[in-house]
């Protein structure tokens, strides 16, 4: 059987610019995989913000994570790939975050430059580590897999601080020391995500962020530039903060009509797979669930 790292593999290597919708949750990871998307990305900015209410500035732990990871994978058939930030920490550190999150279910884990605590990819102000720290990581992150078929995604945030032909020679380092993708965040422009794509050999991803430094470019540019992947981290959150406002004027305004646009119930138990746990239930049970009216 074809492992699901294979298959994610395979899918980068077609260079067809797959989009990769990011999931904070389990339940927003079983709507991407509804959908018919073939991977999906755990966010680390996502769990910051939905979990803790905080914003993506390298609060979270590997143990947070890790749980979403283990949470997601207990839900979802399709590949993950997991945001793990800096490897919270130094090598050592970087070891433990790879094989735990293998062990929880990642296929893929992407590991940045950027010195701790971390930033968002578009905040201002982040530093990055020297390119030999980074390369050790990377060397310790790909000793730490137990298989090869869990790629290894390294992220470099180095254009910020020194521009953009220093984040795409970190880049083609970062590959040299065996990562399986390269990650160049926050270009600006189509002329710097041309130039990544004819500079930095091998498969390379590029992250889109609603009201981030860089410019969203039609697939088919990304395809002729040859990237295997488009990240949407966090177009999934943004529209659920959208949602839930409505929702809550909705409520406010004192109409008690069905809400515009909402999931019915039907399609809520559909999604969380009611019908399946269910059968499961009554299989190993002489009462039958249905008996009991479930509120909520």
């Amino acid at each position: 059987m074809t492992s699901r790292g294979s298959r994610l593999r395979a899918l980068l290597e077609r260079r067809s610019a797959m989009p990769v919708p990011g999931a904070a949750n389990a339940l927003t990871a079983r709507i991407i995989e509804d959908e018919g998307f073939d991977a999906v990305y755990v966010t680390g900015a996502g769990i910051a913000n939905t979990f803790l209410g905080v914003p993506d500035v390298g609060l979270t732990t590997l143990t947070e994570v890790a749980s979403h990871v283990a949470a997601i994978r207990d839900v979802v058939d399709v590949p993950l790939i997991v945001d793990a930030d800096t490897g919270f920490g130094n090598v050592v550190n970087t070891r433990r975050t790879v094989r735990l999150l293998e062990g929880c279910g990642a296929d893929a884990i992407q590991i940045e430059d950027q010195t701790f605590p971390k930033r968002c990819g578009h905040f201002a102000g982040k530093s990055v580590i020297s390119l030999e720290d980074m390369v050790d990581k990377i060397s310790a992150a790909c000793a730490a897999r137990t298989t090869p078929d869990v790629l290894l995604i390294a992220r470099t945030d180095a254009r910020a601080e020194y521009g953009i032909a220093e984040a795409c020679r970190r880049a083609n380092a970062y590959r040299e020391a065996g990562a399986d993708v390269l990650f160049v965040e926050a270009p600006r422009g189509d002329s710097e995500i041309a130039q990544i794509a004819e500079e930095v050999p091998g498969l390379v991803m590029l992250n889109v962020v609603e009201g981030g430094v860089t410019a969203a470019p039609s697939v088919e540019r990304l395809q002729e530039l040859g990237y295997a992947m488009t990240l949407y981290a966090n177009h999934p959150l943004l529209a659920t903060i959208a949602a839930v406002r409505g929702s809550l004027a909705h409520i406010r305004s004192g109409d008690r009509s069905p809400m515009p646009g909402a999931a019915t119930w039907a399609e809520r138990q559909r999604l969380v797979r009611r019908d399946w746990f269910e059968d499961f239930e009554r299989k190993h049970s002489t009462a039958d669930p249905r008996d009991t009216q479930e509120e909520g």
